[in-house]
Formats: structure tokens, sequence, C-alpha cells
């Protein structure tokens, strides 16, 4: 879903979206990654972009590497979905913004199963 603003003569594209969980097949979270593209495609160039979406990965801790596109204050090692997220935010020269803040504990993610 996006929705297109203008405000103060700028075009703001603000994208929402939900990545596949972590127990779902490879091929649904390209198809996801792919529709996303496409979104991003259809966006002019010049045109401001933010989205906001829960992608269900862990970029991980650090940005050795990433230093581009992330911050430091990642969660956890990077799992598959994280580095989907990361591969994203360079081809579209984007970047992982939570990734910069410290947060406390109990703000750095947003659902946990199990009590993992």
């Amino acid at each position: 879903m996006s929705l297109k603003l203008e405000i103060e003569g700028v075009m703001l594209n603000v994208v929402s979206g939900y990545a596949p969980q972590v127990g779902c097949e490879l091929e649904e979270k390209e198809r996801f990654w792919s529709e996303l593209d496409e979104v991003m495609e259809s966006i002019p160039t010049g045109e401001r972009v933010v989205i906001r979406a829960d992608f269900n990965g862990h970029v991980g801790e650090g940005n050795t590497g990433d230093e581009e596109v992330m911050g430091k204050f990642g969660v956890k090692e990077r799992n598959l979905e994280g580095q989907m997220v990361v591969d994203f935010a360079k081809r579209m020269d984007m970047a992982v913004v939570n990734t910069y803040f410290q947060k406390r504990e109990e703000h750095r993610v947003t659902y946990k199963s199990g009590g993992r």
C-alpha cells in the first residue's frame, strides 16, 4: 500500500508493507521484495519516499561493511530476512533508520515468540 502526499510543494510517498514471516517459503519472500521493488520503481525520481514496514528480519548488531545503509544498533545476528532488508536498502539508496539510534531493550523488537 502506498500513499502520495504533497506537502509544501514536495511530493512525499509513504509506503507500507508486511513481509512474510521467517517460516514462510523463500518464493513468497522473493515475491514480496519483487512487488516492493515495483512500487519503488513506480515513484518518479525526485519524489521523497518513506517506507514503514514490518520486514520480519534481523539486520544484526553492528554495521561493518554496511555503514552506508545502517547504523550499529540493530538487533541480534543477521538472518536471511535481515539480509534481504539490507540488500533492498542498498539497491534503493535508502537507510534502515531505526538502526541509527540506541533504544531500551523493550523498544528494540515489536514481537517475541515463546519468550524469545
